[in-house]
């Protein structure tokens, strides 16, 4: 999938607008990744009404204020419009995280004949090796919203560790197993250094051990009973 866009220009929907225009850049961000090709026009009614829930349903799996780490998920837009104005006009209504083609790339035309997009708006969802997971998956993202990116996440055979349920994790004592014993052979031999120095803190007091055992146990009974 990124050799989709190697040696294109990517540019972020955020108020600078910054390119990513090194092959480094755009493999950093479309690697290993859920691709979502957004095919729509300002102009198009049916794209005005899509668009918000498009916005929520992208921010509701990236956005830290929902999820603790961003899905592996990357929208671009591929701008029908028929000029820079409607594209602009239309970015506002799309995430400040996704990326888009500018409006002079011909490459935007391109991108509609290879996938046979034939009605707006299309999002073609791509597995990251670049093969098609869903030709339209308007009615899906509509439909069952965020839930939808499981099913994408396990067709694509992604591993995202930040939407495992919880049964999906080990339980916390088997790897703490690990060092347990090495925690416990710690323990041991500080133990055994603290016995010793107290041998050794008695004997120079005038008597070790052995003398308080046999005070203690001689026909006198002058010593402790303890």
């Amino acid at each position: 999938m990124v050799d989709l866009f190697i040696n294109r220009v990517l540019v972020r929907n955020n108020r600078e607008q910054d390119e990513l225009d090194t092959e480094r850049e755009v493999v950093m961000r479309l690697e290993n990744r859920v691709l979502m090709l957004l095919f729509a026009a300002a102009e198009c009614e049916g794209c005005r009404r899509f668009a918000p829930a498009l916005k929520d349903f992208f921010k509701k799996l990236t956005d830290q204020f929902y999820v603790d780490r961003s899905a592996q998920l990357v929208l671009l837009y591929v701008s029908l419009d028929q000029s820079e104005e409607q594209l602009q006009s239309f970015l506002r209504a799309l995430p400040k995280r996704c990326l888009f083609l500018a409006y002079e790339d011909p490459y935007r035309r391109e991108l509609g004949a290879m996938f046979n997009v034939e009605e707006l708006p299309t999002v073609v969802v791509l597995r990251p090796d670049g093969s098609i997971l869903i030709p339209n998956a308007v009615e899906e993202i509509l439909r069952l919203g965020p839930g939808c990116y499981r099913n994408w996440q396990e067709a694509a055979e992604l591993i995202d560790r930040s939407f495992m349920v919880s049964e999906d994790f080990e339980d916390r004592s088997r790897w703490c197993s690990f060092s347990e014993p090495v925690r416990r052979l710690k323990y041991k031999v500080e133990n055994e250094k603290k016995k010793k120095q107290k041998r050794t803190g008695r004997g120079r007091d005038g008597g070790g051990e052995d003398a308080e055992v046999d005070g203690g146990t001689g026909g006198g009974g002058g010593g402790s009973p303890w």
